[in-house]
């Protein structure tokens, strides 16, 4: 549980997800660019951004993104995510990752809840939104976890339909708008 979680109330404290053993949440710092973007692209599944972004974003967006890490200290899993400008209550995750070592502990989760309360405690937040092409199971189950977890609806819609895409072969990616939250 993070410090921010241990101040929330005790029905609320119920529902986040604990660090697995021997990791701890953090916020990334600009050294962590180059391992998230080598975990982001051992996943296979996460459309990988340049290396470049990944320094960026852990300078720029560390305030709505975390790390877990091991026990010395190198990350083994990541979420980033922004504050949509047009709903400042809205935090969008853009990628989940973890380290194929350490998958199968429920550290997704607990990054996810990590991540919002760390948000919430900065800001009103009454909702999460991410998006997910179909057949990615492992984040169809989180998302919808999560909701479920926090009492708040799911909705699904398509966002981006395959044809925007100007280098074919992108699946369409299907919005998750999960809210309100009672944060």
């Amino acid at each position: 549980m993070t410090a921010a979680q241990a101040d929330l109330p005790t029905d609320l404290q119920a529902k986040f997800l604990k660090m697995p053993e021997g990791l701890r949440l953090d916020s990334p710092v600009v050294a962590d660019g180059a391992a998230i973007w080598r975990i982001a692209r051992d996943s296979k599944v996460l459309d990988l951004n340049s290396s470049y972004s990944y320094l960026l974003w852990c300078r720029d967006f560390a305030a709505t993104s975390v790390v877990a890490r091991d026990a010395d200290g190198e990350p083994v899993g990541f979420i980033t995510g922004y504050v949509r400008p047009e709903r400042p209550n809205t935090l969008v995750v853009w990628q989940v990752a973890v380290d194929h070592a350490q998958r199968g502990r429920g550290l997704a989760g607990a990054l996810l809840d990590g991540l919002t309360s760390k948000v919430a405690a900065g800001r009103a937040l009454t909702a999460v939104e991410t998006t997910i092409t179909p057949g990615n199971t492992a984040s169809e189950r989180l998302f919808t976890s999560y909701a479920a977890r926090h009492g708040a609806s799911l909705e699904r819609t398509v966002l981006f339909d395959a044809g925007l895409f100007p280098d074919g072969g992108h699946e369409p990616e299907v919005l998750y708008r999960i809210g309100p939250l009672g944060y």
